[in-house]
């Protein structure tokens, strides 16, 4: 295997986990208004979420999608649906110090809701493709993909439960009614900012 490739794809994998995305920011909102063990569900979805869609373009998916553009833009569109009920649910949670918290309408992000996420997410897609496209060995194409699949799963993990965290530390600041329902709604507002330009520019 070619160790100079393995060692860009760490560096361009944690400039990519950490930096602010829609997945980060999810977590920074779901921990400061569910707490980190909360935020699981949503760190883990977001690690075999990702995976799937690295090793899916690692297979040749962006072949399919130019082979059938009809799939792309489903997929896109209904993305987009759900990405607007997700920033909708974050913009209006009630989070911590309300009792509606533990009912079931003011739940966070599930792990499949998560996992899903992730095919709306252009951060994922250009972390994917650019990781399938410039820093895999091809004389050893299915080793180096492999490799890169278990690098991703430690620093996505890693990258997103320090968001979480982040969150779960604000926690104690947002017990306040009014500074929680700011800070939600202006999580939803940088969620969809983050992603519905890049998704409308694709059409």
């Amino acid at each position: 295997m070619n160790y100079t490739l393995i060692a860009g794809f760490i560096s361009f994998s944690l400039v990519s986990g950490f930096t602010p995305g829609p997945n980060n920011l999810i977590a920074l909102a779901t921990g400061a208004n569910f707490g980190y063990r909360r935020t699981l569900p949503h760190v883990f979805g977001v690690v075999l979420g990702f995976n799937i869609m690295f090793f899916l373009m690692g297979a040749g998916l962006a072949g399919l999608f130019k082979a059938v553009p009809l799939a792309h833009e489903i997929l896109r569109w209904a993305s987009l649906a759900y990405l607007l009920f997700l920033a909708w649910k974050i913009a209006t949670s009630t989070g911590f110090g309300s009792r509606k918290s533990e009912e079931a309408d003011a739940k966070p992000i599930t792990f499949i809701g998560s996992a899903a996420f992730q095919w709306i997410n252009p951060k994922a897609w250009f972390a994917a493709i650019t990781l399938v496209t410039a820093f895999t060995d091809p004389a050893a194409y299915w080793i180096s993909l492999a490799a890169g699949g278990i690098i991703n799963i430690f620093i996505a993990f890693s990258s997103v439960s320090s968001w979480a965290l982040f969150g779960t530390l604000l926690k104690k600041w947002l017990e306040h009614p009014v500074r929680l329902r700011v800070f939600n709604w202006a999580m939803a507002v940088l969620l969809v900012v983050s992603v519905v330009p890049s998704v409308l520019k694709a059409h």
